[in-house]
């Protein structure tokens, strides 16, 4: 079986795991307070060029999610989202569970415009019933999107723009930013999501840890009270450590930004396979997740023997499905895969 289903199916990268090792019997006191979550702050700080961030380290993507959201809302508002935002489709009702509503609008190939955000806002406000209705409190956006495609600076500039004449955080879901910020088509950095966002969070799950994520607070902005609100939420580990000494290894040497180069450069590799052997991309997305239009039968003889995601139905005879490339991902994978679908299996017709 070869293996294009997540970013996330493997252990953790060699380097994090060694330093799990090597510092397992060294006592640190709980909740964060340790001295290796102390020096992967610092390490983040530097690399945002944010030195009076502040840094809390989660354990997962949703809980990251429901507890950022909830902590910036007032108990009236509700949290904007592209309607195909993790948030609004993927996260099981995790945001509305706290008491507060996924408010999305139009997208185009995962990403909200300014415009699109302007127009919404401005109807909100324009209609006299809105004292009744949720009110927009904040705006989400993941980077890369759920479809793997990136908002430009400009794109982010613009919608940061809309967000502070509103009064609106925004807050970016970087689930896989390292991904991201690693595409030979992203002009952003760490630095222009800090100088562009009120929150965004540096995704380890995906990129490399066995779990964990880093919420950044860029001008040392964090609600009152952050810290509780983690424990509340369930997102807070009692061993902060481990996710202290994750980030601290990742953050050491460029690590997370080789990493996720090779997980870039892989998906390249498998991108010309794909256009070698003539299959048919949903869209053009410059990250580790590449989208095709399968035939059906296709697609289920494929899996017997290749583990990719589907993703949604395309018509009544074809669906799109999802590869996806990691830091652990090798070309020789990519090679195997090319030899079956030459080989093994008769090219589909899509």
């Amino acid at each position: 079986m070869l293996y294009f289903e997540s970013d996330y199916t493997e252990g953790a990268h060699p380097t994090v795991l060694a330093h799990l090792i090597d510092t397992n019997m060294e006592h640190a006191s709980g909740y964060g307070t340790d001295p290796f979550c102390e020096a992967a702050k610092q390490k983040i700080r530097a690399a945002c060029n944010t030195p009076d961030a502040d840094i809390f380290f989660l354990v997962g993507g949703t809980q990251t999610n429901r507890t950022v959201i909830s902590a910036l809302l007032a108990i009236s508002e509700g949290v904007i989202a592209a309607d195909t935002g993790h948030i609004a489709l993927h996260e099981a009702g995790a945001i509305e569970h706290t008491g507060h509503k996924v408010l999305p609008i139009p997208q185009k190939h995962g990403k909200i415009s300014a415009e699109t955000l302007a127009a919404y806002l401005k109807a909100f406000y324009a209609d006299e019933n809105h004292p009744h209705m949720v009110q927009p409190g904040m705006v989400y956006i993941s980077y890369p999107t759920e479809y793997g495609t990136l908002y430009t600076k400009e794109e982010l500039s613009s919608i940061h723009a809309v967000c502070r004449t509103y009064g609106l955080p925004l807050y970016v879901d970087g689930a896989r930013l390292g991904y991201g910020l690693a595409s030979n088509k992203a002009d952003l950095t760490l630095s222009d999501f800090a100088e562009r966002c009120d929150v965004f969070y540096i995704g380890g799950t995906k990129v490399g840890a066995l779990c964990g994520e880093a919420v950044v607070f860029p001008r040392g902005n964090a609600p009152r009270g952050f810290f509780t609100t983690v424990k509340q939420n369930g997102a807070l580990l009692a061993k902060g450590r481990l996710l202290g000494v994750q980030f601290d290894a990742l953050f050491t040497n460029d690590l997370y930004s080789a990493i996720s180069r090779h997980a870039i450069d892989c998906a390249a590799y498998l991108r010309s396979v794909f256009s070698e052997l003539g299959f048919r991309f949903y869209l053009d997305t410059p990250t580790n997740q590449l989208f095709l239009v399968l035939e059906n039968a296709y697609m289920r003889a494929l899996s017997a023997q290749v583990r990719f995601s589907y993703w949604e139905p395309y018509d009544k005879t074809h669906s799109v499905v999802r590869f996806a490339t990691s830091w652990a991902t090798e070309m020789r994978d990519i090679d195997a895969l090319r030899t079956l679908l030459m080989n093994n299996l008769p090219l589909q017709n899509a």
